[in-house]
């Protein structure tokens, strides 16, 4: 059992080592420094996950100690907090969708474009083609 707990102990040290290791530039920055450069969504993401993270050791800090977590103040705010996450992932899945929808080619309407395009350009020479020939005919009268 000890020898069990202690490679329990080893490994939770290894894995905070990684965490800090991780971790790092957030601790070296402030928050505005490290999302001053991201895109719009990017930055969002970068602060609802700071919170989550606060959260989330808040609530592992609460439930060490003993206390119940169920109806505590701490349960509201995780929530709160994944439905931003879940706003930011519907807001990027619309963009993309939008995206995508725009960059498709229709071909039947580019096709009748084109079509509508080339007889207004033929019936505008043909009245051209005639109104010089009137004119020539004028003229030769």
């Amino acid at each position: 059992m000890e020898s069990n707990l202690k490679s329990l102990v080893e490994d939770l040290d290894d894995h905070l080592d990684d965490l800090t290791d991780a971790i790092e530039p957030l601790l070296t920055h402030s928050l505005s420094e490290s999302a001053y450069k991201l895109p719009l969504v990017d930055k969002a993401k970068l602060h609802v996950l700071h919170v989550y993270a606060l959260e989330s050791l808040l609530f592992s800090y609460l439930r060490l100690n003993g206390i119940k977590t169920k109806d505590h103040p701490i349960m509201r705010e995780l929530t709160r907090v994944k439905q931003y996450m879940t706003k930011i992932k519907d807001a990027e899945e619309n963009a993309a969708r939008e995206n995508g929808a725009g960059a498709r080619l229709d071909k039947e309407a580019a096709g009748r474009f084109i079509k509508h395009d080339l007889a207004a350009n033929e019936r505008i020479e043909r009245l051209a083609r005639e109104k010089e020939a009137k004119e020539k005919g004028a003229d030769s009268s």
